[in-house]
């Protein structure tokens, strides 16, 4: 179906002037396209900014039945990306002990995938999501030539969604080593690709083809699973196909550097072509804690916190005694004992709106100022409401890992 059929019966009927004028068309015809070829000499090229064809050999029969064979090297930047980013991008094997059997047997609980970012020694590092790698007993990594080797999981982190994986160099040469570029110089409508292993191993090495969609998105995360937003993940939306199994993998733009970790997508019948990664940029210092200390290290006041907009307005008048007007901010609901808000005279009830002049309405802006704009060991200065009246003082940040 489709293909043009020459070996009918009819072809060689009609009249000897019939014969001329199709011979006359087809040589003004390849008069025609050299010509063309001539004066557009990359009008023949493939796909993308630049193509070429190489290897191409064209064998014909002489006689009434002329056949073609073609053979093409075609080279793009698409490939070149391709080329330079795929070795780097593995497979990563989540192994877990089931419940199930009395033997307490280890089965394959989902495959996900990984990028390779770094060699230093004897040592490998990978980086993936956190959800890739959550819960196992053992994790397996299987490389880009199928081979699969023991893997450690390094440090993992739930806000963000990111893990470093490590496993032996041995074997791993320099060209499987990734590039980073800037995930911040990003522009919409700009060609990437997504690299991993869709549906599992099966189908490992997969490209899609996209564009960024968007920047600078915010997807609201659960992490406790209680229905209610617990952080805000910054993200980078494309088009390009993201499914189970990619996740982890790599997002490349077309100079083969990896821009994002691929992490998730809108999955709804009603939806298509919505899928998420996380900046670079925003890895990279995840991944270097994650890879010094197991963890990440991030401030903390020592308090537990609860948004005022959640809180009945009766409460908001009369127990919190907030002005007129006023029915946002983060409410204290416990101190933890020689904990820096402790120290610094916070108290249960008292409710903050503004860290370092900045104004903040619920725990997602408090916490995206204290991750994104602070460190271990800075001061804050925090200006709350306690009996309606304003007050203010300074809280010295503390590793959360010590509260």
């Amino acid at each position: 179906m489709g293909f043009y059929d020459d070996h009918s019966p009819n072809r060689h009927r009609g009249n000897r002037g019939g014969r001329s004028g199709f011979l006359t068309g087809l040589i003004g015809g390849i008069i025609g396209a050299l010509l063309v070829a001539l004066i557009y000499p990359g009008i023949f090229g493939g796909w993308g900014n630049e193509a070429g064809r190489n290897n191409t050999s064209i064998e014909t029969n002489k006689g009434n039945n002329t056949t073609q064979s073609v053979s093409l090297d075609v080279t793009t930047d698409v490939t070149k990306a391709v080329d330079k980013a795929g070795n780097s991008v593995v497979g990563i094997t989540n192994i877990q002990t089931s419940s199930f059997w009395s033997t307490g047997q280890s089965q394959e609980a989902g495959v996900g995938s990984g990028v390779i970012y770094k060699k230093a020694g004897d040592t490998v590092y990978i980086v993936t999501n956190h959800h890739v790698v959550e819960d196992a007993n053992q994790l397996e990594v299987t490389l880009p030539d199928g081979t699969k080797v023991a893997a450690k999981l390094r440090g993992s982190d739930v806000w963000t969604d990111l893990a470093v994986v490590e496993i032996s160099s041995q074997g791993i040469g320099n060209d499987q080593i990734s590039e980073f570029g800037d995930s911040d110089a990003l522009k919409i409508g700009e060609p990437v690709l997504a690299i991993g292993n869709p549906l599992g191993l099966q189908f490992s090495g997969s490209v899609t083809q996209g564009i960024i969609s968007g920047v600078n998105r915010t997807v609201p995360v659960d992490i406790n699973k209680d229905g209610i937003p617990d952080w805000n993940a910054e993200v980078i939306q494309t088009d390009a196909a993201i499914n189970p199994g990619n996740s982890g993998g790599a997002l490349v733009n077309i100079a083969g550097q990896i821009v994002g970790i691929n992490s998730m997508k809108i999955a709804q019948s009603a939806v298509e072509g919505i899928g998420f990664s996380i900046p670079i940029n925003f890895v990279v210092p995840i991944i270097e804690d994650l890879e010094k200390y197991g963890e990440v290290k991030r401030p903390a006041m020592g308090v537990t916190l609860r948004n005022v907009s959640e809180i009945a307005a009766y409460h908001q008048q009369q127990t919190l005694k907030l002005p007129h007007g006023v029915n946002d901010g983060i409410m204290i609901e416990q101190v933890v004992p020689n904990s820096p808000a402790e120290k610094a005279g916070l108290q249960e009830l008292d409710v903050m709106f503004e860290l370092d002049g900045e104004k903040v309405s619920d725990v997602l802006e408090l916490r995206k100022y204290l991750y994104n704009h602070k460190k271990v060991g800075d001061s804050m200065t925090v200006r709350y409401y306690r009996g309606g009246k304003k007050h203010e003082t300074t809280v010295k940040l503390t590793d959360e890992t010590r509260m």
